[in-house]
């Protein structure tokens, strides 16, 4: 074993622990065989079980050097063959461990790793990994479309993903598409969020080349492809990280800092330079060896404080919530991931206001990309589901993410926790009649679509699935039958090219430069306008929140004052057939231009 790779496991500064550690095809003295190793230092002995020994846990004894890694070189094993170490703890207890490093696992309910490696794959993807390597995500269009691959299509594997959901997504104009979990997990309840192995592809959807396979496919189409992350807690299953060697190894000793009673799992130590080096390499291995561009990193606010829903909690040595030891590992994190991923997006799940969550570590910050904005999130829901008679009394849930818009760098979310657990589909929060749920609904993605900040949306928002999420079966798709439905799709694709289309929605999203109030206080017709603008190209939106018409609503254009310009209407929720037939010309030295505007309607204006 390397040395200086284990001293660096051992000190937490080991990105790539995944070549160290787990099963590997390698030549020793002439021998091809395969080298287990892991890492268990209080382990008072350790054996490899498998297939090729019949599960004897005296057949294959492991030896432990100086860095507490167990190893063992094995002949006459073969890849696709089932494993678990057998380790009898510093409490004496015995227990079958899953290998922590393991590249493949059993499908459910088994839960042996599965010898693999890591296999050379032929990429194809050259030219779009040099442009992510050196191109700013800030000013490019991002997009995203949420999925959980086991029920977007029945029946579908990353191998059919790899096609299907690639084409569709291009066919709809999304940038990115961003998979729940697909680590392995032994709970199909959990989505994914309560994760047994880490460096695992699940058996469920797949092998580790088929995920490669489908994100090769996605860049020659040029989609990124980001994947659901979860460093924070992880599953009490006898066959994970739970008291891995007799001793808590993974979580922290003290039961008080270890338990997440909400989710029924165990947090980690991110005090412990082993978990460090552990989580900060399965980040850089889903990043490198995959080419994922990025990951959503899980319930960031239970990483940062103590007390997150927690009833009883152990404070830090100055007496206060914040988790230091967590708060330091995310930003070596960051700054690793960073440096060995260039290009790479980092986004977090993260709904407190603690600071600076997206600003560079050198200046301060934690060190994300993005983070998700759960107060535009939430206010903008509640405030569609109002009847609109009642909506001028919460005009305040429009303007007021503005406040802090540019605060953070934003991702606006309506994503999978928004249309389950007795919430609704997203159509199904809409306010009124069957008719109107889907012109509100057509309304609140041009809304999403014209704020600052970066889009996600969940599958089924496109075209109006009307029940919740069930991860137990596909998606309504013979909803696309009926002709609201299918209009809903096709509104939707049209919405995301019209979004490609013009970059004044996506270059100035990190401050006001992009960005100007023309109608913000009239909460007596619910109506806002603004102009989202760049160096080239300047758009005025309008939104009508109600089923009001107005034939000519006024609103003040300063910005046109010094020319005459007509402002053609590029883009409406209402009509979008007919709308080259709504322009205005305005006047040099004229302030002041009328809108139509039709009841729920978001228009755009370019000029």
């Amino acid at each position: 074993m390397d040395k200086n790779a284990a001293y660096l496991f051992n000190i937490g500064e080991n990105c790539y622990a995944y070549r160290m550690l787990g099963a590997h095809l390698v030549n020793e003295g002439g021998r091809d065989g395969w080298r287990f190793a892991v890492y268990a230092p209080n382990a008072r002995a350790v054996s490899l079980v498998g297939d090729f020994n019949f599960w004897d846990p005296n057949a294959s004894p492991m030896q432990k050097n100086e860095s507490g890694i167990w190893e063992i070189f094995m002949e006459n094993v073969w890849r696709e063959q089932r494993y678990k170490y057998v380790i009898t703890g510093a409490d004496g207890s015995v227990v079958y461990k899953a290998d922590p490093f393991a590249f493949r696992a059993e499908l459910r309910p088994g839960t042996s790793s599965v010898i693999w490696g890591i296999k050379d794959y032929p990429w194809s993807d050259g030219d779009y990994m040099r442009r992510m390597r050196t191109e700013s995500p800030f000013t490019k269009p991002i997009n995203i479309y949420e999925v959980h691959a086991g029920s977007w299509r029945s029946g579908r594997d990353l191998e059919a993903l790899a096609y299907e959901l690639v084409d569709y997504c291009a066919d709809m104009g999304y940038t990115h598409i961003e998979l729940l979990p697909v680590s392995e997990f032994p709970l199909d309840d959990s989505w994914g969020y309560q994760c047994l192995g880490y460096y695992a592809v699940t058996a469920r959807y797949g092998n580790p080349e088929q995920l490669k396979k489908l994100i090769d496919r996605a860049h020659t189409r040029n989609i990124g492809v980001i994947l659901d992350w979860v460093p924070a807690h992880f599953v009490k299953d006898e066959a994970g990280l739970r008291r891995f060697d007799g001793t808590p190894l993974f979580e922290p000793s003290e039961p008080l800092r270890a338990e997440m009673p909400q989710w029924g799992t165990l947090l980690f130590d991110y005090g412990r330079p082993e978990v460090r080096s552990f989580l900060i390499s399965n980040a850089v291995y889903w990043l490198s060896e995959f080419h994922a561009d990025g990951l959503r990193v899980d319930a960031v606010s239970c990483m940062l404080y103590h007390d997150f829903c927690r009833g009883e909690w152990l404070p830090n040595i100055y007496g206060n919530h914040d988790n230091l030891e967590a708060i330091d590992f995310i930003k070596k994190l960051n700054v690793a991931v960073h440096r060995e991923c260039p290009g790479c997006l980092i986004i977090a799940e993260e709904s407190s206001a603690f600071p600076k969550i997206t600003e560079p570590v050198n200046l301060g910050g934690l060190g994300f990309d993005y983070k998700w904005n759960m107060g535009f999130m939430n206010d903008t829901l509640s405030y569609f589901e109002k009847d609109p008679v009642y909506r001028k009394y919460h005009h305040d849930k429009l303007t007021f993410p503005m406040v802090y818009a540019y605060s953070e760098k934003y991702v606006l979310p309506f994503s999978h926790d928004e249309v389950v657990h007795g919430k609704c589909s997203l159509i199904g929060r809409m306010w009124g009649s069957y008719e109107q749920k889907f012109e509100q609904l057509r309304l609140l993605l041009a809304y999403q679509m014209a704020e600052p900040g970066k889009k996600l949306n969940f599958m089924g928002n496109e075209f109006g699935q009307f029940i919740e999420w069930d991860f137990h079966r596909e998606l309504d798709w013979f909803l696309l039958d009926y002709p609201s439905h299918r209009a809903m799709h096709e509104f939707t694709k049209a919405l995301n090219h019209f979004y490609l289309a013009n970059p004044c929605f996506h270059r100035e999203d990190t401050g006001f430069v992009g960005f100007r109030w023309l109608s913000v206080d009239d909460k007596d017709n619910s109506v806002i306008a603004f102009v989202r603008r760049d160096g080239h190209s300047r758009m005025i939106c309008v939104f009508n929140f109600t089923p009001v018409t107005h034939d000519a609503y006024r609103i003040c254009i300063d910005e046109a004052a010094n020319s005459s310009v007509t402002l053609t209407c590029a883009f409406s929720t209402h009509n979008r057939e007919h709308t080259e037939l709504k322009s205005h010309k305005v006047r040099k030295g004229e302030r002041y231009a009328e809108f139509p505007l039709y009841p729920f309607e978001a228009a755009f204006y370019k000029f």
